[in-house]
């Protein structure tokens, strides 16, 4: 018993360098910077942002003006791609406080530094593995933020959250590649600047089961695709759009695969390991946004005779969201280092940690500032109620809680083997 309690607490302990946490000296110039930006430009620009796609409509996926004011503005402020450490220099820890400040406004802050799902997880695929050719053609606009981009993995007659399942075939004709499925949640695909669909399907069904899948560059103007419908998210259209893609008998050419045959469900990996933490910071950001929310609302808002920041089960929750907050964030700082001193694979548990464990402190932490705010938190006076319904989405994106949840059992179950 003594043995098996010391193996179980001793294997937990991560290595001292894995420890250091502390941001570097540009990263906290970048906080500056960042945190200046969102006060003097990204938060003014939201009521501009709704108004603009209130009165276009729902289903208008055109890019409301102010979205390249930012970016120009951002660019100047050097303030451009801080989430891949060969363009900005910096470590993914020192990205990940930058990317929870980006989720005080997911709409707009992550975009205008070039730092926006789904295209940021194409441009690391395209940095690791493209050819020289494919990043002349799609890495460097996108970089540029010229163009943007879809990853069309997720299938609506498979459960996708395991990617072996998929069906989609990229069958090989000469000197092309064919393909044939039907996808959807491949968010981007709405918005008219997206040029380049990333698309997972399977080149061998008879290969061994992790090595079936590939990936290939599609064109968005490529013949045989068709965007059938944008999917909303709890009632909600995105400006860029979660579509439902048909590719019939789409036609790219052999030098338009990604990486080697068989290599599809290895690249994936390789695309969400970062990209899952930079989502939870963006999470912790918005769970930060709404504590704020709640104690302002809570110390102007009177009832029973007293402002609710003088109620005992208010302060209760405010200090709980605190003590939530600061714990996830602590997670996703030791995944965000063990990254950049281990790789990503040596970072798989505590990525996984974090997907599950980050997007719950959302959810309390916003659904607590909702009922602060009664009526009001469920309206679209405040911006709670989109918050909510996009963080309860990413309970399911990148991986649902339970195969996250199964992967930490059986790497707990691991460590008993010996």
């Amino acid at each position: 018993m003594n043995h098996i309690a010391s193996t179980a607490t001793l294997s937990g302990i991560p290595d001292v360098e894995s420890l250091d946490l502390r941001p570097t000296a540009r990263a906290l110039e970048l906080h500056d910077a960042l945190v200046d930006f969102m006060h003097t430009h990204v938060f003014p620009a939201e009521q501009v942002y709704e108004d603009y796609r209130a009165k276009a409509g729902p289903h208008d996926s055109t890019v409301p003006p102010v979205v390249e004011e930012l970016k120009r503005e951002a660019r100047k402020r050097g303030l451009w791609n801080l989430f891949l450490p060969a363009e900005s220099g910096i470590s993914q820890l020192d990205y990940a406080g930058l990317a929870e400040i980006t989720g005080w406004s997911l709409h707009l802050a992550p975009e205008a530094t070039n730092g926006q799902a789904p295209d940021t997880g194409n441009m690391e695929l395209l940095h690791l593995f493209a050819t020289q050719e494919q990043r002349k053609q799609w890495l460097e606009p996108l970089l540029d933020g010229r163009i943007r981009s879809a990853f069309s993995m997720t299938e609506i007659g498979v459960a996708s959250s395991d990617a072996t399942n998929i069906e989609t075939r990229i069958v090989r004709d000469g000197d092309s590649y064919v393909i044939n499925g039907r996808k959807w949640w491949t968010s981007g695909a709405a918005d008219p600047r997206c040029a380049l669909l990333v698309v997972m399907g399977k080149t061998d069904p008879n290969a061994e089961r992790h090595r079936q899948q590939s990936m290939v560059l599609v064109p968005m103007d490529t013949p045989g695709v068709t965007v059938v419908r944008d999917v909303p998210v709890f009632g909600r259209y995105d400006q860029h759009g979660h579509c439902e893609v048909v590719y019939e008998d789409v036609r790219v050419p052999v030098s338009n695969m990604l990486g080697e045959e068989g290599a599809g469900f290895a690249l994936a990996q390789a695309r969400l390991g970062p990209g899952r933490i930079h989502h939870c910071m963006r999470a912790l950001g918005a769970a930060e946004r709404a504590l704020s929310l709640l104690t302002t609302r809570a110390k102007s808002r009177v009832a029973f005779g007293k402002p609710l920041a003088d109620q005992g089960v208010v302060q209760q929750q405010i200090a709980e969201s605190r003590v939530a907050i600061d714990q996830a964030r602590l997670l996703c700082q030791l995944a965000s280092r063990t990254i950049d001193v281990h790789g990503n694979k040596a970072a798989a548990t505590l990525v996984s940690a974090a997907k599950v464990a980050v997007p719950r402190v959302a959810l309390d932490v916003i659904d607590r500032a909702i009922q602060v705010y009664g009526g009001a938190g469920v309206s679209d006076d405040v911006p709670l109620a989109a918050m909510y319904g996009w963080h309860r989405a990413m309970r399911i994106f990148d991986g649902p809680d339970e195969v996250h949840l199964r992967t930490l059992a059986k790497a707990e179950l691991r460590k008993t083997d010996d």
